[in-house]
């Protein structure tokens, strides 16, 4: 059986992902005739072409893009070994990495993480940014899951899975006022100034296609891709914002914002997204499967 030498394939995949031998070499910091070298030793290893020249350009053979589909996951598993092997080393408390999106609803997040709080055996670490960012470290490892409004798309590369974690529809809300009749929809937002979120938003999206069935302009008063912003403005508004419950959720309870109009046509949806790992992280687990199951049972 021929011996795989692990240098040897990240060689190989350093060239197939720069393209050329010159490339890889300054980014290995080797030299052009070093690197053929280890090319050539792998190719023989194998007993196969691993890439054939075409207009002075190296192209992955067939046997050279399965043996980079394997060389890929090798090294996921290698960067995987040693992120848990370092995160358990000297450890004694559980680490759980958790990345959400900028656009997701701060209340939601709390609920969803609110069961590790009290928890003196457990460590949270907790990132905002773009989902773009977050997938990247999700990627390298550094997160073990990302919070998420929107579903991501699986492919053989990232094996990432988007579990649904909850739906909620969204409404109308506005101050609460002596004398207040009751909101009428559509027709009221001919005068009544609204709250959106942004046009990169599904449920913006939604209500948008709404308000084309019915043709009827609506007076915007703003747009706001932030759930935190978002609330901010329910709360300032003298009209009335689009937003999901949860995100007024303590404006709701105590009175000061109240639901004028619901839309069961339109819902925020809720996503854990996690990598595929041979090793998943056991506390993040723990605190999905109920979630999991309670939507199973619902038949969400």
């Amino acid at each position: 059986m021929p011996f795989l030498n692990y240098h040897h394939l990240r060689y190989f995949r350093a060239i197939a992902t720069e393209g050329s031998l010159t490339q890889a070499a300054k980014h290995l910091k080797l030299s052009q005739s070093a690197l053929s070298v280890q090319l050539r030793s792998l190719e023989e290893s194998l007993g196969l072409a691993l890439f054939e020249r075409k207009h002075k350009a190296l192209v992955l053979t067939e046997a050279g893009r399965i043996a980079l589909e394997y060389a890929n996951a090798i090294f996921h598993s290698g960067e995987e070994l040693t992120d848990l092997l370092k995160n358990r080393a000297g450890r004694s408390r559980g680490l759980l990495r958790v990345g959400a999106a900028s656009n997701l609803s701060r209340n939601f997040q709390l609920s969803f993480l609110r069961p590790l709080i009290p928890r003196d055996d457990v460590e949270l670490i907790i990132h905002s940014g773009s989902l773009r960012e977050l997938l990247a470290q999700l990627q390298t490892h550094t997160l073990d899951v990302v919070l998420s409004n929107t579903p991501v798309r699986r492919d053989a590369e990232t094996g990432w899975h988007s579990h649904l974690l909850d739906e909620q529809a969204v409404s109308l809300v506005g101050h609460k006022k002596r004398g207040m009749k009751p909101f009428r929809f559509p027709e009221d937002l001919e005068t009544v100034p609204i709250v959106l979120p942004s046009l990169e938003s599904s449920i913006r999206t939604a209500f948008d296609v709404l308000m084309d069935q019915t043709g009827i302009r609506p007076i915007i008063a703003a747009e706001v891709d932030d759930m935190a912003m978002l609330r901010l403005m329910a709360r300032e508004t003298h009209g009335v914002t689009l937003v999901p419950p949860v995100v007024v959720k303590d404006e709701l309870e105590s009175g000061e914002l109240v639901e004028r109009h619901k839309f069961p046509q339109i819902k925020e949806s809720f996503y854990a997204i996690t990598p595929s790992r041979r090793f998943p992280n056991l506390i993040l687990r723990e605190l999905m499967k109920p979630k999991i199951e309670r939507r199973r049972v619902g038949g969400g």
